[in-house]
C-alpha cells in the first residue's frame, strides 16, 4: 500500500525494507498490509518485531525490519506497545492498529473524501 518492499522469510515472518525515507508508521503500515494480503491476520493477531531496524537480512545494502505474527514465548510476555517504534525487538501492535497508519497515508496522498 505504501510502496515499501516486503520480503517473505518464512510462512509467518517477513522483512519490510527501508526506502531511506520511511518512518516507523510506514514500516508498521507495510507490515500490516502484507499480513492482511497474505492471510496472516486474524482475530486479535499482532505483529511483533523480531529484528529491529538494521542491516537487511534479505537484501544487501539496505536496512529493514523483520516482523512475525507467531511470537515465541518471550515475545508473548512483552507488554503491548503504545509507541510507534521499529528500533526495539519485541515491539508489537495489533494488525488492525498498525493498518490504521495506512489509512492516514491514503488520506495524505488522496486528500479527504
Amino acid at each position: 500500500m505504501n510502496w515499501l518492499y516486503v520480503v517473505p522469510i518464512s510462512q509467518d515472518s517477513f522483512e519490510v525494507l527501508d526506502d531511506r525515507w520511511s518512518s516507523a508508521k510506514d514500516f508498521w503500515c507495510a507490515a500490516a498490509d502484507y499480513a492482511r494480503a497474505s492471510g496472516l491476520d486474524g482475530v486479535r493477531k499482532r505483529l511483533y518485531i523480531v529484528d529491529p531496524l538494521g542491516a537487511s537480512k534479505t537484501t544487501d545494502g539496505v536496512k529493514g525490519v523483520v516482523f512475525t505474527v507467531t511470537p515465541d514465548d518471550a515475545m508473548k510476555n512483552t507488554p503491548s506497545s503504545y509507541s510507534v517504534s521499529v528500533k526495539r525487538r519485541n515491539e508489537n501492535l495489533a494488525i488492525g492498529h498498525a493498518y490504521n497508519f495506512c489509512d492516514n497515508l491514503l488520506e495524505e496522498v488522496f486528500g479527504g473524501f
